[in-house]
């Protein structure tokens, strides 16, 4: 089992710390090299990682082998750059002892990369590195910078490095330039961990980390190997297939309807499993050109944040898998295909339904004409310029001035709480701009039918997050509901109104139309008695093991996306598909004003750390490098400069 892996490093681990407790006594030091045993030359740790090796196999043995090697690299590593030899015991801890550790953790890594050949990305991009490799160490030959004992290093890292990019960026690689520029980030990462610190040990020096007047020409070497390996690698894999499929071998015909989270997720999968060898034409429609990054559209109606940094265009996503902007009218599950508007029908083998969910209004009536919705970047500018524009009129009206100021928000969830807390920072970020308008006139009220916001969260986080909101001034109504509007007004239950001509609406959802007339999806994401039919996300309604439906969030429809995915892969295999089970890593709500509550696997937290928290992951699950630094950049101006208020 792994676990006998995991527990030799972490005993090596133990015993190296021993070692260092006991630094004056000889016996501390065979204990840093494994208790009686006295080992030169490093003979213990290859066999504590060959041993970890052997006996993992039976699970995720590369893993646990990479852990022993993180352990022992952890446990002795450190001590012996720093000491080299000891004058007081020299033949235990020769310098010779870290270079033959690096040396075993390469190779265990190069093993480690072994079963990811299989991926037609890691595979081109060893190739890509090979091929650039020879070219650079032939061009620093030439240069007097490298010579023949160190071309099999040369060659080793850069095939490796090749090997990574094609793993990490291989499918994502959606242009040249893009391609050409991640391969000179990483040549510039593998400059600085291999020619300043791995090549060194190596060699039988030490790591320095200071720039001499000879390594500027290895930092060249270092960046122009991974601009070409990128360029090479962006080639290989945007190369035209050199065969086709045999006539009588048809690929299968995937239809994806819906650009969200969910659609995205399985066709990215689709794409990567295309890419190791699945005969499949997967076609991805949606009415939408862009994946919306939903949890930060509350930023774009505050003005925080530019509409199109949120959003990643569907066609340079894709790989293998063709993208179709249309809007699906009808599923025709007899025949096997989907009707789009203005087109002809299109067929398919198997169809995965990622429509989301749409506004409910319940029928209330006046709410359809009057009220804002926060679904699409659309929505989000139409109540940002509204916004601003009633803060123009109230800034010369008068009698009106109460109703243009009101902000009446519907619903106390996720997507309520956060909108109340950035439109409230939105009006009193600008409101020096309005000087007709007294900072006590905006009025903001969340309205919520349950007897506490939030009720996804614990009642503590909860009662925090309520509390947050009264102090700055929003009224939070709990147990009312929202009976109706018109252009002047919100009417709550009761006969009570709200003057006011701004409401939002995000009190519901229902199913999109296209699911109307299917069942809800089972636990492998099919559809019952639909054949072919798979259904995620929003629309699809999954219940978990207890029966009770996993909640519509974007991290359950991404792993949704995938799994759904693999089980259409496994189904055009004969392989029975995989059920879908997935514990929640935890909800974040931001609240404004450097504020937010979080809750992650059972640990609770609240304020500013929560604040930072809550833009670290939600930074990290952007896709996109060039769209996480436009954010970020939205985000530094917003500390400095007040938000923007043009809305022509």
């Amino acid at each position: 089992m792994r676990w006998i892996g995991y527990t030799f490093g972490g005993a090596l681990l133990a015993l190296g710390l021993t070692g260092l407790v006991l630094d004056g006594n000889p016996v501390g030091w065979a204990w840093w090299f494994g208790g009686v045993v006295v080992a030169h030359d490093a003979v213990l740790v290859p066999a504590v990682l060959l041993v970890g090796v052997a006996a993992s196999r039976a699970g995720r043995w590369t893993k646990a082998a990479l852990i022993v090697a993180a352990l022992v690299t952890l446990a002795t590593l450190p001590t012996v750059l720093a000491l080299g030899r000891r004058a007081d015991n020299p033949s235990i801890l020769p310098l010779d002892y870290g270079r033959d550790l690096l040396l075993v953790l390469i190779a265990i890594g190069l093993v480690a990369l072994v079963p990811k050949l299989r991926s037609r990305s890691v595979a081109l991009g060893l190739s890509a590195g090979l091929a650039a490799g020879l070219l650079v160490a032939g061009l620093m030959a030439v240069n007097d910078m490298i010579d023949a004992a160190r071309w099999v290093l040369f060659l080793g890292h850069a095939a490796l490095l090749g090997a990574v990019l094609g793993g990490v960026f291989g499918t994502r690689l959606y242009g040249l330039a893009n391609a050409f520029a991640g391969g000179l980030l990483a040549g510039l990462l593998a400059w600085v961990g291999w020619q300043l610190t791995l090549l060194p040990i190596l060699l039988g020096g030490r790591p320095t980390w200071t720039i001499a007047p000879g390594d500027f020409r290895a930092l060249v070497g270092e960046v122009l190997l991974g601009g070409i390996t990128g360029t090479l690698l962006y080639a290989a894999l945007n190369r035209p297939p050199q065969r086709a499929a045999p006539p009588e071998t048809r690929a299968a015909r995937v239809v994806i309807i819906g650009g969200g989270f969910g659609g995205m997720s399985a066709a990215r999968r689709l794409d990567r499993l295309i890419s190791r060898g699945l005969l499949a034409e997967v076609t991805l429609i949606s009415d939408s050109t862009s994946l919306l990054f939903t949890p930060m559209l509350a930023g774009v109606a505050a003005s925080a944040l530019e509409a199109r940094h949120i959003s990643v265009p569907v066609r340079a996503s894709l790989v293998h898998a063709s993208f179709v902007h249309a809007r699906v009218e009808a599923i025709d599950t007899v025949n096997r295909s989907v009707r789009v508007a203005g087109g002809a029908a299109m067929p398919y083998d198997h169809l995965v339904v990622a429509v989301g969910s749409i506004p409910s209004f319940h029928g209330l009536p006046g709410l359809a004409e009057h009220a804002f919705t926060l679904k699409t970047i659309g929505d989000a500018t139409r109540l940002r310029d509204h916004v601003l524009e009633m803060l123009d009129a109230a800034d010369l009206a008068g009698g009106d001035r109460p109703e243009l100021l009101t902000f009446v928000v519907a619903g106390g969830g996720f997507a309520g709480a956060e909108l109340i807390a950035e439109l409230f920072d939105l009006v009193h970020g600008v409101l020096h701009r309005y000087p007709g308008i007294h900072p006590d006139e905006p009025r903001f009220v969340l309205v919520h039918a349950g007897e506490r916001i939030l009720p996804e969260l614990s009642t503590t986080l909860g009662t925090y997050a309520q509390d947050k909101l009264t102090g700055r001034g929003i009224e939070v109504r709990l147990k009312t509901r929202v009976a109706g509007a018109t252009r002047h007004a919100a009417h709550l239950a009761g006969d009570e109104e709200i003057r006011t001509r701004t409401i939002v609406w995000t009190a519901g959802n229902r199913q999109h139309p296209l699911m109307a007339e299917l069942p809800d999806g089972d636990a492998q994401l099919r559809v019952p008695g639909r054949a072919g039919v798979w259904a995620i996300g929003d629309c699809a309604r999954i219940s978990g093991p207890d029966g009770v439906p996993y909640p519509p969030t974007a991290q359950h429809a991404m792993r949704q996306g995938r799994v759904a995915a693999d089980n259409v892969a496994a189904a055009l295999d004969g392989r029975e598909p995989a059920e879908f089970r997935y514990r929640a890593l935890g909800v974040l709500v931001a609240l404004g004003h450097r504020t937010a509550v979080a809750e992650i696997r059972g640990r609770r937290l609240s304020g500013f750390a929560a604040w930072a928290v809550w833009r670290a992951v939600y930074l990290a699950k952007l896709p996109g490098l060039e769209k996480k630094l436009r954010v970020l950049f939205d985000w530094s101006l917003d500390l400095v400069f007040p938000r923007d208020i043009a809305n022509d």
